[in-house]
């Protein structure tokens, strides 16, 4: 552009004369331009904008230049009302520069949080899309968290979904991100399949820090506590699944697991859930776990039923169903001590005191005592177990004796003498056991002849 030109375009006052001379003789150096728009700072915000306009003219390519200016654009239309025919032209101004700034994600961000500002929500979608298209990939990872905050601002969960997973595809590390967003907009279903995916996934680092379990924990209680909204999963297997995984966890997941059918309606097969836990778990941390949110569930069953039979304007007593829900309650709770013994011997099945405990348990019930010993005698093995084995046999061969059955305790003893110990004071004890026994019967012969044979 030619001086005269120039002086044609705008008015110049005195003071500009040397400005503009550098200008003509340097037309191209943008620090000759910046001296002068610094110089015009005070000037009407037309005198500005007309500076840069002639300077952009010489330099389209100048990020500098288009940086401040379209910075001094939107600032002059601070606080003004967004239908003012003013921020069209800033608009304007910017995809001006784009044509020249397409590369520059600083220029990209700054019109789209401009028009963010406008709460143009179709245009500033358009516009993030734009620079991502228009964009390196490397740079991407500007654009996307603002993108992502946008499309958090306003209800429109679709447009946010849709965002999201275009996002994933570049960035799959941030997944738990946008399982939260989910779980705002109550989209439970995908939320859980977009766990359990990174759940499956064993290159998944969890960016808060969480461990495999901590998340395997939250798909369980996510499927467990929704079972209406989480449709897209087999909650059954997935739960079962962590069981094979987690064993130092079962407890937490088989609670999950029942809850789940509690909250589907099913309460049959939340019964067979706790059961089958209380069958299986190893340790009594899972199993008091286990066994109080049993009884917990049995307690509400009852306590709904009560508020169902009042609203009827029934009497309780003649409620068969109140009856039986409360009799299940008191047999739960009476096995507790056997069910406990249970866990024990599935801890330790050589552990001989607690095969003791265990027949105490059934004190009164002959037929699962003599069920108990033949169990304990099979299963506990001499040299791995934890007490004294031979007491076993002889407090075996003592039930039949007290019961008047002497020639089943004296095939309890006999057996006992042939079984292999790991100390020789267990097998004197049975063979001196066996002799007293005889002694007690008056068969003086016979526990003659066993002193012998033991000797």
């Amino acid at each position: 552009m030619s001086g005269s030109s120039q002086k044609a375009d705008v008015t110049f006052e005195e003071d500009d004369l040397p400005y503009e001379e550098e200008i003509i003789r340097n037309p191209y150096s943008v620090k000759c331009w910046i001296r002068y728009i610094e110089y015009k700072q005070s000037a009407p915000k037309h005198v500005v904008n007309m500076i840069y306009e002639r300077a952009l003219k010489e330099l389209p390519g100048s990020y500098k230049l288009w940086y401040n200016y379209l910075k001094q654009r939107r600032k002059q239309v601070k606080g003004k009302c967004i239908t003012d025919p003013a921020f069209e032209e800033v608009n304007n101004c910017h995809e001006r520069a784009l044509v020249f700034m397409h590369k520059m994600p600083r220029i990209w961000l700054d019109y789209c949080q401009f028009q963010v500002d406008q709460c143009k929500i179709t245009r500033t979608r358009r516009t993030f899309d734009r620079a991502l298209r228009a964009l390196p990939v490397t740079q991407h990872y500007r654009i996307w968290p603002v993108y992502l905050r946008f499309v958090r601002l306003f209800p429109l969960s679709e447009t946010a979904i849709r965002v999201y997973r275009r996002y994933l595809k570049l960035s799959p590390e941030n997944a738990e991100e946008y399982i939260e967003y989910l779980h705002s907009i109550d989209r439970l279903d995908e939320a859980a399949v977009r766990l359990a995916a990174i759940v499956n996934d064993e290159s998944f680092v969890s960016k808060e820090g969480k461990s495999n379990y901590q998340l395997w924990h939250e798909l369980c209680r996510l499927i467990s506590t929704n079972p209406d909204k989480v449709k897209s999963l087999n909650v059954g297997a997935i739960i079962r699944g962590g069981l094979t995984r987690f064993t130092d966890q079962l407890g937490k997941l088989w609670c999950s697991l029942a809850d789940y059918y509690i909250r589907s309606g099913h309460f049959e097969k939340a019964r067979d859930v706790y059961e089958e836990a209380i069958q299986t778990v190893m340790t009594v941390r899972d199993f008091t776990q286990v066994f109080d949110s049993y009884a917990q569930f049995e307690e509400s069953m009852i306590a709904a039923k009560m508020e169902t039979t009042a609203e009827m304007g029934q009497a309780e007593e003649d409620d068969i169903d109140l009856e039986l829900r409360l009799a299940r309650f008191e047999q739960l709770i009476n096995r507790r001590p056997l069910l406990l013994n249970s866990v024990l011997l599935r801890q330790n099945p050589h552990n001989v005191h607690e095969w003791h405990k265990r027949v105490k348990l059934y004190e009164g019930k002959p037929r699962e005592i003599i069920s108990t010993y033949t169990e304990s005698v099979q299963t506990v093995d001499p040299l791995k177990a934890t007490g004294k084995p031979h007491s076993l046999w002889v407090s075996f061969a003592k039930f039949y004796e007290e019961n008047g059955q002497i020639q089943d305790a004296r095939t309890i003893f006999e057996k006992a003498t042939k079984v292999n110990f790991k100390h020789v004071d267990d097998l004197a004890g049975v063979w001196c056991e066996y002799g007293e026994m005889e002694l007690r019967h008056e068969n003086y012969d016979e526990a003659l002849r066993l002193l012998r044979v033991c000797l």
